[in-house]
């Protein structure tokens, strides 16, 4: 029996950015079903016009990424980008401070 090895330089992570037109209620529409169909095909929100997904494989990559062409809106700018897992690590994130709101305290401790 041999043994799989995972390389991170086989494993793939596709991106998928997209500027879709908002202004008709068919073109809201129009991409908000694409949206959910990528979340359907296992894709996750990074941003709100950017979405990621892993995939085992060149080979993988390559039918979600047929699979992403099919769903494109006939209005838009749809890319996808390739990258190695090894380059994913690299990716460095940065999140503001959300504000948290504090319950308010109370004005005296009773006892009794």
């Amino acid at each position: 029996m041999s043994e799989v090895r995972l390389n991170a330089y086989k494993i793939m992570w596709l991106f998928v950015f997209f500027d879709l037109p908002t202004n008709t209620k068919k073109e809201r529409h129009d991409a908000a079903v694409f949206r959910k169909r990528l979340l359907g095909d296992g894709f996750t929100m990074m941003q709100y016009s950017v979405y990621t997904r892993h995939c085992g494989s060149s080979e993988s990559a390559d039918v979600h990424t047929k699979r992403v062409k099919g769903l494109v809106p006939s209005k838009g700018q749809v890319s996808i980008m390739r990258i190695t897992d090894k380059q994913y690590g690299n990716i460095i994130n940065f999140w503001g401070k959300a504000a948290i709101q504090v319950p308010p305290k109370p004005s005296q401790l009773e006892f009794f």
